[in-house]
Order: C-alpha cells, then structure tokens, then sequence
C-alpha cells in the first residue's frame, strides 16, 4: 500500500505571474493538490476528493526554472478520510541544493463507485517522525471544526462596505479530474486569483499571498457550470491584508446556486529588498465591517493556539 508520493520537475514559464520572475501561488496550490490526491489515490486504491486544505505557509518564492520536489504522504487516517501533509522544496536547478518553500495538510475522502464515501485501512506510522506529524494533526482535529464553525457563521451582505472582487466564468473540460468534476486544484488557483486581484486593487502594487487556511470543499463544481468567486478584503494589518473568498456554482439552465467553497488567505505587498510593505489600513464603516475584521483577528488567534506540524531538522527554516 502506498503512503506516501514524490513529484520532482522543473517550474515553468507558464507558472510565473506578472512579474515574470516567481510562481504564482495558484499554481504552487494545483501542484500540492496533485500530489495530495496521486498519494491518496495510492492508499486508498480508488478515487479520492479533496474535502479541505489547510496550514498553507509560502515560507520562500519559486523561481522559473526552479527543480521543484513535492512530497506527500499520508499521516493520519479516519473511517473513509485520509490527512496527507504535502511540503514543497525548491532548488536551482544547476545546485541541487533543496529549500522549503511551502508546507501544508490537505483532507481527502476515498469514494466507492457510486461516489460514496468508502471506508479505508487504518494507518499505522512506519517511523518516528510520521508519528509525530499524525499525533499533531490529530491534535488539531478539534481545532479545525471550530475554525470551520466560526468561518461558516459569518454572514457576507451588502451591509459591507470594505473593498470586494467578482469573477464569473464558466467552468471548462479543461479543468475536469478523474471523476469528471473541476478539480480541487484549479479551484484554489481561481481562488488565489481573485483575492490577489482584491488585494492588488486595494494596495495598488503587486500582492502576493503568504498564507492560506481554511480552504473548505462543500459541493462539487461540475464541467459548464457558471461559477462565481467574491473576494472581500476584511482585515488590514500594519503589513498584511485578510480576505475571505467564497466560491459559488450553478448550472446555466437553472437559477438555483450552490455553496462550494471558502477560504481565508492573507497576502502583503513587497518592498524593493523583497520585505513586507506597509498597507493602506481599512476604515471600518458598518457594523457588518467591524464584525468581519474582529472575526479575521479571531481567526489569526485560533490558527496559532493549534500545534504546529513537526518536521524533522532538516525542514526547519
């Protein structure tokens, strides 16, 4: 049985954003979702859909050109789902000399034929250090319900007045995975789109995310449906700024839309030195602005009173 899956190519010119220079988030996010489910395909020996990703930190950027290696292996197991933490590396490709880059915990669920969940062998860890890493995702189980109560309780109206960002698109066979739905990858690339265009217009700079958590899949979004994806700056620090996407679909023929996921992710603007630049800080007119930036902070509280993963010495940074 599998547990656990490498990938090791080389980033390209296709993956960088504007500047030519660095990777997109978006694009880091389809390649860890990639590796996340080829390793959860591998366990649980059937289709998988991801459910949830989580603890996204882009710890460095990724060149073009880069030699990228992805690791995903499985660390924690329930009835029919399985925790796989993924961490990206990256290394010129002349030097061999890999760096962390990103790291992360994506939720999978086998599925049997009929697309209902299917239970899946227990996992056993083979060595002390997965052991430690099951041990704390375990731990931030509990947690992570509460972050997704919180997240899921919070209304988003008109009341609001902070800055917001709108795509609309239909969603193409380009996008299908292996159980013809779009894939949980491109979700989260159109994910980081939006909130980067919300946080480009707000700063009036290049944005780039840094952090993205919370990333919760509700319903799957079918080939041709018409999917909507609002961004909402909701939060200013001195150098960061909070937005919350919520991603919505429908068929085209019908009127009725459907919840299908929502995150949380936190980007700044750079400095010529390649620092964190001061942000224009948000001015709170409505309750709804004040309730949102309170339940931001909120959020910032709950992630960081949960246990870090623990990864042997070499990944420290």
């Amino acid at each position: 049985m599998n547990d656990v899956m490498k990938l090791r190519f080389l980033a390209a010119p296709t993956d960088v954003s504007e500047d030519g220079v660095t990777v997109q988030a978006g694009r880091v996010l389809e390649w860890i979702d990639k590796a996340g489910y080829a390793c959860a395909v591998g366990y649980s020996g059937g289709y998988c859909v991801t459910a949830y990703v989580g603890n996204v930190h882009f710890t460095r950027p990724i060149e073009n050109g880069d030699l990228i290696e992805i690791t995903a292996r499985i660390v924690y197991t329930g009835r029919s789902s399985m925790q796989v933490v993924v961490t990206v590396d990256a290394a010129d490709v002349r030097e061999r000399i890999f760096r962390p880059a990103m790291d992360c915990i994506l939720v999978f669920v086998a599925m049997d034929e009929d697309r209902k969940p299917k239970q899946i062998p227990n996992f056993e860890p083979a060595d002390a250090e997965t052991a430690q890493l099951a041990a704390g995702a375990a731990e931030r189980i509990a947690g992570r319900a509460e972050i997704r109560n919180a997240m899921f309780g919070q209304a988003y109206t008109d009341a609001g007045t902070t800055p917001r960002e709108t795509f609309r698109f239909l969603a193409s066979p380009t996008d299908v995975n292996w159980g013809g739905n779009a894939h949980g990858g491109i979700v989260m690339r159109w994910i980081d789109e939006v909130a980067r265009a919300c946080a480009m217009s707000w700063c009036g700079k290049d944005a780039v995310a840094v952090y993205s958590g919370g990333i919760h899949f509700l319903s799957p979004i079918h080939i041709g449906d018409v999917v909507e994806l609002e961004a909402r700056l909701i939060h200013t620090g001195p150098h960061s700024m909070h937005i919350a996407v919520h991603v919505r679909a429908k068929d085209p023929r019908g009127t009725e839309w459907r919840d299908t996921t929502q995150c949380m992710s936190i980007f700044v603007t750079r400095d010529e030195s390649g620092h964190a630049s001061e942000v224009q800080q948000l001015v709170l007119r409505s309750d709804e602005d004040r309730r949102l930036d309170e339940h931001a902070l909120d959020l910032v509280r709950r992630r960081a009173s949960l246990s870090p993963l623990q990864f042997a010495e070499e990944r420290k940074y």
